[in-house]
């Protein structure tokens, strides 16, 4: 039957789509209130929203400590960067399955599956005693975290009236740009008064709180269909060796650059990184083929017609480039600080500190303007502010004060929720309601791998400026014309968040080419 989205004005007069808890027919929702959230699905949400602020954090939160887990399991830096490595490759093996797994179980079931994994995790790489421990722990921290998030994003789409999707989605807005962000500040505040090990244990109690008020409170019923969702061995095989090749093979491309020319230790990687990442281009597209041919039929694995929804299309590449570059230059910045102006790792924390702050704090607020005010009004001058700061951020050198590089990491992380949060509900939005987890996932999984792919070239990028310089490639001087370098490169990429803006539509409602038919 043919699914329709009828666009529903909002208080502004901008149209926005149906969702699909609102659609007569195709929906896996059930009703919704569309006044206000009753107190249970308020306190599910709010323990959701912090479970997986806790665990995104995670993915930033060894990258300070990777000096003291060298110096007590005897390790070298490019064995200790596999407790970061690792825990990003599960994440682009769990989440393209997220989607599956959200649309077959029950909420409550996915949700205590997802923290009890990751409480496990915290609990074995807390009391780690070798390194093997720690890499399980963060392993299963990790395949806890790449099914919240895509979790969170589909509750929140299911339980929440649409006229409010813009606040939901500024708190998601919050967690996603603002925990990464904090996690190195964190970090560095812990490892000031404690040993690495309570990086894992300090949030293994609010896990198991988490944990136990998502038994109580998760509704147990499977979602519409649920149970005629079959598993495709294949589908998952190729997505487990597409994205999780493209992920190792992206990060070792970058950890191979970086140590050439900083450290000798580095003397490359053992496996060619590009001949994996062509490898694992290919088996990808093996993947979106198989796909295609299941949509015609059986249940997909990962539904790829979510990208046949324009606003969606944009939200990817616009969540995508922003995150991506964010979460590169986090990842620079500490390298920069450290080897070109001496700073330690508690100073280079509080200097990140006031940009995350304002990355959590506003994502709230801009979702509020976004119901207000529609998409385009808060993402058009949000993405100019962003490729603003970054462009700013290509004059850092080896005697830049530490108020400008404060101001201008402020700027870039206070301008992301003005883009993440409002494109994100405008293409979630987009979405019929049995597509909310397939989009989630492929929004989510996109992220992981854009974030994976700015990382390594930006890193990468910095190691190859440092080697053109011409003198010692590892002085202060050569390190500052890598970290130039890498930031030109990053504020080219940032005008594609520009150019997505200036096309946004003015109004969220689909064309009827664009609508899909239910199978």
């Amino acid at each position: 039957m043919h699914e329709t989205n009828s666009p529903q004005p909002n208080s502004t007069g901008e149209l926005h789509p149906v969702t699909g808890s609102q659609a007569a027919s195709g929906s896996h929702d059930a009703p919704i209130n569309h006044h206000k959230l009753d107190r249970a699905d308020f306190l599910l949400l709010a323990v959701m929203v912090v479970a997986a602020f806790i665990l995104i954090l995670n993915e930033t939160l060894l990258g300070v400590a990777l000096p003291s887990l060298i110096e007590d399991f005897n390790i070298d830096a490019r064995t200790a960067q596999w407790s970061s490595t690792g825990f990003m490759l599960t994440m682009a093996v769990v989440t393209p399955a997220s989607g599956f797994i959200i649309s077959r179980f029950s909420i409550r079931t996915v949700f205590c599956g997802a923290m009890a994994l990751f409480c496990l995790g915290a609990l074995s790489a807390g009391l780690a005693p070798t390194f093997g421990f720690l890499i399980a722990g963060r392993i299963l921290q990790a395949m806890g975290t790449g099914i919240i998030m895509p979790l969170l994003m589909t509750t929140m789409m299911r339980l929440v009236p649409p006229a409010r999707i813009g606040r939901a989605m500024g708190l998601i807005g919050m967690v996603i740009s603002a925990a990464p962000a904090l996690g190195p500040t964190v970090s560095g505040l812990i490892l000031g008064v404690a040993s690495w090990h309570w990086l894992f244990l300090a949030v293994l109690p609010i896990g198991l709180v988490a944990l136990l008020t998502g038994a109580r409170l998760a509704p147990a019923s499977l979602p519409e269909g649920g149970a005629d969702q079959k598993l495709d061995l294949l589908s998952m095989v190729l997505s487990t060796l597409g994205f999780g090749g493209l992920v190792m093979g992206l990060s070792t491309l970058g950890g191979a650059s970086h140590g050439a020319g900083v450290t000798e230790e580095s003397t490359g990687p053992a496996v060619n990184p590009w001949l994996l990442i062509v490898v694992s281009l290919v088996i990808l597209a093996v993947f979106v083929w198989r796909q295609l041919r299941l949509q015609r039929g059986a249940s997909p694995f990962m539904d790829l017609r979510v990208f046949t929804y324009y606003p969606f299309v944009l939200t990817v590449l616009m969540t995508s480039t922003a995150m991506g570059v964010l979460l590169g230059s986090s990842v620079l910045l500490p390298l920069y600080t450290v080897n070109v102006l001496g700073m330690n790792a508690l100073t280079t924390g509080l200097v990140l500190l006031p940009g995350g702050v304002a990355s959590a704090l506003l994502s709230p607020v801009v979702g509020g303007l976004s119901d207000k005010f529609g998409a385009r009004a808060l993402v058009i001058p949000g993405a100019m502010v962003f490729s603003g700061a970054i462009w700013l951020m290509t004059f850092f050198g080896a005697g830049t004060p530490v108020w400008f590089i404060v101001a201008t990491y402020f700027v870039l992380s206070a301008s992301i929720p003005f883009m993440s949060t409002p494109m994100m509900g405008l293409g979630l939005g987009s979405l019929p309601g049995r597509l909310y987890s397939y989009g989630s996932s492929a929004m989510t999984t996109v992220q992981q791998v854009a974030s994976a792919a700015s990382t390594a070239i930006f890193v990468a990028l910095m190691g190859i400026g440092a080697q053109a310089f011409d003198g010692d490639p590892t002085s202060v001087s050569a390190q500052a014309a890598g970290v130039h370098l890498a930031l030109l490169v990053a504020a080219c990429l940032s005008l594609v968040a520009v150019v997505v803006a200036l096309i946004l539509p003015r109004r969220a409602a689909l064309p009827a080419s664009e609508q899909v038919v239910d199978h």
